[in-house]
């Protein structure tokens, strides 16, 4: 069913209301017998999108009118989970690459969830959205410059909101960060540092059996970036008010070359694999360095093709503290009893634990990421049960995303310092922090 602009303000506006009276708790409906459930199409049905489908088929009121992709193989998996699991057997469109769109102009559908290649993503949420339904995109919501813009217009044109399922911005102990920033412990927040530290050359971008390209290797080949910008960046727009109070002004990146993927196929496969002999475009590490309108800095690191755990370093540091999560630590100038030396930080996410994570730790852990997954697509959910906007908005999803190209260019100059876009078109100086309102 689609949603006009005027009806998504409407709604908005109620539930703000609700909101600041106390009427609603913190981003959950009082879900009734009576109320009709959320229907859902579901495009990508890949080890993603089932993921993300088997947590929808265990929420109540959430129903699978419709699936898509282009691999018979996925699409009958994710149709038996369905089955399986004592729903309809839904619709399936198969077609080619471009029957989505039959797909998204059902009249029984609330909202898209899409968990296809990269290059799908802004293309099917603008789609999604020009078709009254709300979209929920997985990472990264675009891959171009372009695109964002794209999402953006779409978003303020149609006024249907587009979330990325960025999962990180809901983790556990990143939402009690936040409650601690703002509870200004930390004081006023400086710098931060990030990354996104995953091996992923043996089972993403390259098949472990036969070293044969995946999917994703055709990225590494064609560009030198950072490609997977947005679990970086997740906990940190939040953290330091980006699009609502601060904005990147400008960003510089800069590449190593390219050694270990080679280095892998000659170690795994022989130095006569074909992919040993190849040239990729991509570096393997990228470090880039942004400087916000308001003078604060943040580093973030790619690093995806070198053997290494996994890790996101993160790091958000302020003039009366610092957390540190490789560190499970804090140092605060007027909690932490001993001077200049870390502290636990476990203490500090049991009192300061988020509303939505006390809301949920009882059910959570039987889901993706710890619970993670569950959360994100909840928040994604309700929003769409209350016709109200999503916890991840257009805006910040393509600040997210926009890091990928805009290294991309800083690094083909040189690591000259490139001019982030205004998204929001100046709304930064007037919005205000919305993301996990622990109420």
């Amino acid at each position: 069913m689609a949603i006009t602009r005027r009806e998504f303000i409407k709604a908005n506006a109620a539930a703000a209301v609700g909101l600041a009276t106390g009427a609603v708790g913190p981003g959950f409906s009082k879900s009734s017998p009576e109320e009709k459930a959320v229907r859902i199409g579901v495009v990508g049905t890949g080890n993603r999108g089932r993921s993300l489908l088997g947590i929808l088929l265990r929420m109540e009121g959430v129903e699978i009118p419709a699936l898509c992709d282009i691999q018979k193989p996925h699409l009958d998996m994710a149709v038996d989970m369905l089955v399986k699991a004592g729903h309809k057997k839904p619709e399936s469109y198969i077609k080619d690459e471009y029957t989505f769109k039959k797909l998204m102009d059902r009249d029984d559908l609330d909202a898209i969830i899409i968990a296809t290649y990269w290059e799908w993503h802004a293309p099917m949420a603008v789609y999604a959205m020009k078709a009254g339904k709300y979209a929920g995109t997985e990472v990264p919501a675009a891959y171009t410059l372009d695109e964002c813009w794209e999402l953006v217009d779409t978003h303020e044109e149609t006024g249907v909101p587009c979330m990325m399922l960025e999962n990180w911005s809901h983790r556990r102990d990143n939402l009690a960060v936040l409650n601690m920033i703002r509870r200004g412990m930390l004081g006023e927040i400086v710098h931060c540092h990030c990354a996104h530290s995953h091996d992923c050359i043996d089972h993403w971008f390259f098949d472990p059996e036969t070293g044969m390209d995946r999917w994703a290797a055709k990225y590494l080949l064609e560009h030198n970036r950072d490609q997977y910008p947005t679990h970086q960046l997740g906990p940190v727009i939040s953290w330091m008010d980006i699009g609502c109070g601060d904005m990147f002004d400008t960003l510089t990146s800069t590449a190593t070359d390219c050694f270990g993927i080679n280095d892998y196929f000659i170690r795994r496969f022989g130095p006569d694999h074909p992919n040993a002999k190849r040239k990729y475009a991509q570096g393997d590490i990228v470090s880039t360095v942004v400087r916000t309108k308001k003078g604060k800095s943040i580093v973030i690191n790619y690093d995806m093709q070198l053997p290494r755990p996994y890790d996101n370093r993160w790091m958000i540091q302020g003039t009366r503290g610092i957390y540190n999560e490789q560190r499970n630590a804090v140092y605060l100038t007027k909690h932490s009893p001993e001077y200049h030396e870390w502290e636990p930080f476990p203490p500090y996410q049991e009192k300061h634990e988020h509303a939505w994570w006390k809301a949920i730790l009882s059910e959570a852990g039987q889901y993706g990421h710890g619970g993670t997954d569950y959360l994100e697509l909840k928040m994604f959910v309700e929003a769409v049960r209350n016709r109200t906007q999503t916890p991840i908005d257009v805006y910040e999803s393509v600040i997210m995303s926009a890091n990928g190209p805009l290294s991309e260019q800083s690094i083909a100059k040189g690591g000259a310092p490139v001019k982030v876009p205004d998204f929001t078109r100046g709304k930064w100086k007037t919005r205000k922090p919305r993301f996990a309102l622990d109420t």
